[in-house]
């Protein structure tokens, strides 16, 4: 009895043998190249990652310290253009925009155009711009707006003032202001009256001891709303 089982036993596991190697046979070819693949992929980032990436935001670091100098100093011309010597927003946008530097660089570049009215840089710098600190892209979004406002682009403007709000709004400052902002613009610029009362009811309930929040009182009872609850 004793050596029929070990006989079973024996053909049992020459079956599974026979059917992992049926099983290779068959897809060998294919976990060599799945293997081969992560294995290059893997490779691959971490190259990207050490030989280029990294020495690129380097450069970038590097590139942008002297712009974001005239900047701070608010001199825009050269924080744009360089000044012979040192690169300025613009180069360093053209040159490493895909890194850290450089995504600062289309925010500072989109600044500086709304000041100097050139608003169509100012708008395809500012939209371009992104980042996970809500205050500054709280601020990029409200810089945004201005931008489509002066352009008469009502809804992107609001749209955009809205956002702001949105954004951050742990800064009860800046969050009231911005909320403030789109009702008023809701209300005088692009006259929806019913969206403005909304907003302004939304800046009393989330803000109610800002100064922004009085100023609201101030247009609903205009429009003859006594009660925001």
């Amino acid at each position: 009895m004793a050596e029929v089982k070990q006989v079973r036993h024996h053909t049992e596991s020459e079956e599974v043998i026979d059917r992992a190697r049926d099983f290779w046979t068959r897809n060998g070819r294919t976990i060599l190249i799945v293997c081969g693949a992560v294995i290059l992929l893997g490779g691959g980032y971490l190259a990207y990652k050490y030989l280029v990436k990294e020495p690129q935001e380097q450069k970038a670091s590097e590139a942008i310290f002297k712009a974001m100098d005239y900047f701070q100093r608010d001199s825009l011309k050269q924080a744009l253009n360089g000044d012979g010597q040192y690169p300025g927003f613009e180069k360093v946008i053209s040159q490493y925009g895909s890194t850290k530097p450089g995504n600062l660089a289309k925010y500072c570049a989109g600044t500086i155009y709304l000041k100097m009215g050139d608003l169509n840089k100012a708008v395809k710098y500012l939209s371009d711009f992104h980042t996970d600190s809500k205050p500054v892209q709280s601020r990029a979004y409200k810089l945004l707006a201005d931008a489509y406002a002066d352009q008469g682009k009502t809804s992107d403007a609001l749209s955009n003032y809205k956002k702001a709000a949105k954004e951050f709004e742990d800064d009860e400052a800046n969050a009231s202001e911005y909320l403030f902002l789109a009702a008023n613009y809701a209300d005088q610029v692009v006259n929806n009256k019913k969206e403005a009362i909304d907003l302004y009811k939304e800046l009393k309930q989330k803000f109610p001891r800002s100064q922004y929040a009085l100023d609201a009182d101030k247009y609903l009872a205009r429009a003859g709303v006594y009660n925001v609850d």
